[in-house]
């Protein structure tokens, strides 16, 4: 092996090592490894909802968009390959966003209409999703939780949803993530 190859394996193999000296990474926060995962509004989510609190806006009807999702993922340590996070690992997190969000009706547990939208879905008109609130903040809420779950039984925690954002369009997101 010759010094520069010798040198770059010793390089990867401190990258899960803490900087410098102990001394002067004492009472230091570990680092952070971040790596991010777009589906984008071409992924076809395309979701109607109604947020039937909205009495002052015309979003209080049956309306829909094209939703994006943007996830923050992190870690203290890299894993084998040094990645934070195996993108190949995430079909399942698509799949699922697909059966929530691909021409969906969602609506929200404590809507009024509730039960009048869900007849929709009995007659076939509508393929209903219920979740406790609806708005683009909820959602990204909503997501997180159930993404965060999906990537911690993956990593067996190592790696967390540091943050979701979701995207109605060009100029509506809302971004949920732990303080």
């Amino acid at each position: 092996m010759r010094a520069d190859q010798r040198e770059a394996a010793r390089e990867a193999d401190s990258v899960n090592q803490s900087p410098g000296p102990a001394g002067l990474t004492a009472g230091l926060q570990r680092g952070v490894y971040r790596s991010t995962k777009t589906y984008d509004h071409n992924e076809g989510l395309s979701c109607c909802f109604r947020q039937w609190r909205a009495d002052h806006s015309h979003c209080r009807l049956l309306h829909g968009y094209a939703l994006a999702f943007k996830f923050v993922f992190a870690a203290h340590v890299l894993d084998v390959r040094h990645w934070c996070l195996d993108f190949g690992g995430l079909k399942p997190v698509r799949q699922w966003l697909h059966e929530m969000f691909d021409h969906t009706l969602v609506v929200a547990a404590d809507d009024p209409e509730l039960a009048r939208l869900e007849e929709l879905g009995r007659a076939g008109l509508a393929d209903i999703r219920v979740m406790p609130a609806v708005g683009c903040e909820a959602t990204a809420r909503f997501v997180y939780l159930r993404v965060n779950e999906m990537v911690q039984r993956e990593t067996e925690s190592r790696v967390w949803v540091d943050s979701v954002e979701v995207r109605e369009h060009g100029g509506n997101s809302a971004i949920y993530s732990l303080v």
